[in-house]
């Protein structure tokens, strides 16, 4: 039986799942944490020196700096190259520039106001800005709450996926490992943590989202809390996430998985919000963008009609609906809590986004989970909802109306007798067939309803053509008869030379 070969300094084996560095002088591997190096500072050595090699060789050699506006500061002739976005000079650039300001297109409201008769009567189109979070029946930590203690209620070892800014990759590492980072004194690089859920955490007891949010999410209304039988489905857990970045930290332009609206409230630090509406002709820009190799090399917001700046600052709650295009600067250290949630208020446009993430090919883990099922448990609350509705006599909104049908042809796509399907299959419990027929008998009872309550006005009678009134010496020279007579009533002592009529052939 072979036994593992031993090569780090603690005596342990090769551990994949652990990061390892090698030294260019003896060839051997380490664990990163046992020689000191953590997996985002590696980038930066160009040959690395195990410490035992280092008594002899001297010290790791780092990458020398050859440009401040490229990914990959060590690249030679790089000051004919475009600024690459996250660089040093792109944030300075960026709190340079002007943008229009938002408040164009966000709506401010007062917690007590955002609720579900608002989002009725006035739909959720533009983003909303709360200044203040009473009223939003949103529960946070006090403000006084740290990254230590994000790390205390998460833990430690929990794994996380962070943002290199300056390179704009992603790394792996625990919690514990970027809280260290987080709080050093000197910081080498600009790294940025968004993508920490934490609703299976200790964590989660502390948070609950604005009750306007936990109203309207699809998943918390909609999938099933005793699983039918049939294999077992996790549930979706986007609507709980701590935001960590640090100073000049930035995420480039994106539109939210699945066309999830969003909230951010900011509990201490300071957001700035690039956004860009999404009209048909931003979202073609936007597919377009994606795809271009030189991605990184052009800044989105110069692309479009107008980008519009939104400042949030502690203690504010942001909104943004569906299929908004936004980045977002840090331009102090901040921590934020906030979540993704689809609804039924812009389902057609939820549906467009999820079809532009196939199209650029989105990689699965940037992608809403068990998407397609929640459409499907969905579309049978959706039924009992137009029903329950129907029989209140409330009037459906238009859009929810259309939103229906049209989540309706995409499950008719996915799952149908004709469709091509899916990427997910048809959840446990669900009869493909019975939910089209009901979906779509209480879309027309719905229309019926909509009609009923608003019917249409009666077409306007055509206006009768009223006789002209006519002068009392008007002389009609068309009808050369009148003339005549007009010519011998008016001049009796003149003889008139009557001009002769001809009568028509």
């Amino acid at each position: 039986m072979a036994l593992d070969v031993i090569y780090c300094l603690c005596g342990q084996s090769t551990d994949l799942s652990r990061f390892m560095i090698q030294c260019d002088i003896c060839k051997d591997w380490f664990h990163g944490r046992c020689v000191g190096v953590r997996e985002y500072q590696a980038v930066d050595i160009d040959r690395f020196h195990c410490p035992r090699c280092e008594a002899y060789n001297g010290p790791s050699v780092l990458k020398a700096r050859l440009n401040w506006h490229r990914h990959d500061y060590s690249e030679t002739d790089a000051a004919s190259k475009p600024v690459q976005t996250g660089t040093q000079v792109f944030i300075k650039e960026l709190k340079t520039r002007h943008f229009p300001s938002s408040e164009d297109v966000v709506c401010r409201l007062r917690g007590q106001q955002l609720t579900l008769p608002h989002i009725i009567a006035n739909g959720f189109n533009k983003p909303i800005l709360v200044e203040d979070r009473n009223g939003l029946d949103l529960i946070v930590p006090h403000d006084s709450f740290n990254v230590l203690d994000v790390e205390n209620y998460v833990g430690p070892e929990h794994e996380v996926d962070v943002i290199d800014v300056q390179r704009q990759s992603d790394v792996k590492m625990q919690l514990h490992e970027f809280i260290e980072y987080f709080l050093s004194p000197a910081r080498t690089t600009v790294l940025n943590l968004i993508s920490l859920e934490f609703s299976n955490t200790s964590l989660s007891q502390l948070v609950e989202p604005p009750y306007i949010v936990r109203k309207l999410c699809w998943v918390t209304s909609s999938w099933p809390t005793d699983p039918p039988p049939g294999p077992p489905l996790s549930r979706p857990n986007v609507s709980k996430y701590a935001l960590i970045g640090v100073e000049n930290s930035y995420t480039d332009f994106h539109i939210d998985f699945g066309g999830t609206s969003v909230w951010y409230h900011v509990l201490w630090g300071e957001k700035v919000f690039y956004l860009i509406k999404p009209t048909p002709a931003n979202l073609t820009l936007y597919q377009r963008w994606m795809k271009a190799n030189n991605q990184s090399e052009m800044f989105f917001g110069d692309q479009v009609d107008t980008c519009y700046r939104c400042v949030v600052h502690a203690g504010e709650t942001l909104f943004i609906p569906t299929g908004w295009i936004h980045a977002v600067l840090t331009p102090t250290d901040t921590l934020v809590f906030g979540g993704n949630f689809l609804h039924s208020h812009n389902i057609e446009l939820q549906l467009q986004i999820y079809e532009l993430e196939k199209q650029i090919n989105a990689p699965e883990k940037f992608r809403f989970p068990h998407y397609e099922c929640v459409c499907w448990y969905t579309a049978s609350r959706l039924v009992m909802e137009l029903k329950d509705m129907a029989a209140a006599g409330t009037r459906v909104p238009p859009i929810m109306i259309a939103g229906a049908r049209a989540l309706s042809s995409a499950l008719r796509q996915w799952g149908g007798e004709n469709g091509r399907g899916g990427l997910e299959p048809v959840p446990p419990g669900i009869n493909p067939l019975k939910l089209f027929k009901d979906l779509q008998r209480e879309i027309r009872s719905a229309e019926k309803q909509v009609i009923a309550l608003n019917p249409p006005k009666p077409e306007r009678e055509s206006k009768r053509r009223k006789k002209k009134v006519l002068a009392e010496d008007f002389i009609d020279y068309t009808n050369l008869t009148s003339f005549n007579n007009v010519l011998e009533e008016r001049l009796p002592d003149r003889k008139v030379k009557v001009l002769k009529v001809n009568s028509p052939q």
